[in-house]
């Protein structure tokens, strides 16, 4: 293997409500800076684990 972590299956969704204006925004946002909204929400929740976690400890 390259040293790369494998990366985990994405096999479960989240659904979430929020309001039209606000997901319009931040989809085109994510597309003006080359990037994806489900990519962003992963990274929001990943570093939010992460900050937690250190909190239990």
């Amino acid at each position: 293997m390259s040293g790369k972590k494998k990366a985990k299956k994405k096999n479960s969704q989240l659904v979430i409500r929020i309001n039209d204006q606000e997901r319009d925004e931040f989809v085109s946002l994510c597309e003006e800076l080359d990037t994806s909204a489900a990519r962003e929400i992963r990274r929001f929740i990943r570093g939010f684990l992460a900050e937690h976690e250190q909190d239990e400890e």
